[in-house]
């Protein structure tokens, strides 16, 4: 196990330590790296105290990650332990390092204090399938036919059979089914237009000018969230910064702002829950932002005032 602390946060007795299970895989075969950090109790549970974990790419150089663990939190004494494993592999022979990861603290010496703890690579030997060449190459087996049984089929012939009897059900049911007259919808508003209104409103109410950063960037993040719940069907109102920045990857146009709703995210964060005061550019940043991840995703199809009635693209 290595560590890398950073000073300050040595003196608070704050590490970050990774490890793997072993330095030494074939080809395919899969490692796991565990990064685990250790507080005291008395500073975890400190109001303004924040620790986030990584979010590692699906590809690093020399390796890939298969899967990720959530980060589970132990107390041993008067220590707080948090551990995630990242499951690994490589297709690459040679000598590799698992490049470094690096832990965010917040509120470590006071409410607005920000540090990093970042671990040292790990050396992992990638070794190739030995091939013994002595051995003569054994000849290949021809196919071999297998006896036709319809027993072997029976189940494949009994479903068929319910699909046609389901299907000669359903035709009739709807043909003497009477018709109805088709009821007309007014249209609805879409997630892009709602979260345009609610933006438009919020800026105008002037929160942040009035005092009231918490309500502001509560509100802010709120209407981002409930646009991507509803535009794209990520439950981005149940998740944490960390998890909705991990969820939005597989969207390709969220996954172009991740870096911008990540810096959004943290400054949100922190004026939420470790009571920063953020500057004025910050604020009007932080709402800028908005805007523009806003009208980055908006479908492409739609114009700006279309319809509910039409389907959102993804």
């Amino acid at each position: 196990m290595l560590l890398l602390p950073i000073s300050l946060l040595a003196q608070q007795k704050i590490e970050a330590v990774a490890g793997a299970d072993t330095t030494s895989i074939r080809i395919g075969e899969q490692v796991k790296v565990q990064l685990r950090a250790t507080i005291p109790a008395a500073q975890f549970n400190k109001p303004a105290f924040r620790i986030l974990f990584p979010v590692l790419s699906d590809s690093l150089e020399h390796f890939e990650v298969i899967a990720r663990s959530a980060v589970d939190t132990t107390t041993q004494q008067d220590l707080k332990i948090l551990r995630q494993t990242f499951t690994v592999t490589s297709f690459d022979s040679g000598h590799w390092e698992f490049p470094p990861m690096k832990v965010e603290v917040y509120g470590a010496t006071d409410a607005s204090s920000f540090d990093t703890l970042t671990t040292y690579p790990l050396g992992i030997d990638v070794n190739t399938v030995a091939v013994d060449t002595t051995k003569a190459f054994k000849p290949i087996k021809t196919v071999q036919t297998v006896p036709w049984n319809i027993w072997d089929y029976w189940m494949y012939i009994a479903g068929g059979a319910a699909v046609v009897l389901l299907a000669l059900g359903l035709w009739l049911y709807f043909r003497k089914r009477p018709k109805k007259v088709p009821e007309v919808k007014l249209p609805l508003v879409t997630p892009y237009d709602l979260a345009r209104q609610q933006l438009k409103a919020l800026k105008e109410e002037k929160l942040w000018q009035q005092g009231d950063i918490k309500q502001y960037y509560t509100r802010l993040t709120d209407i981002l969230r409930a646009y991507f719940e509803h535009q794209f069907g990520i439950a981005a109102l149940e998740q944490t910064s960390e998890e909705l920045l991990q969820n939005i990857k597989p969207v390709t146009k969220l996954n172009q702002q991740r870096d911008k709703l990540r810096a959004l995210l943290a400054i949100a964060d922190l004026a939420k829950f470790a009571k920063l005061q953020p500057t004025a550019d910050e604020h009007e940043d932080c709402m800028q932002k908005a805007e523009e991840i806003l009208e980055w995703t908006r479908p492409k199809e739609e114009p700006a005032n279309a319809s509910a009635n039409e389907k959102p693209a993804v």
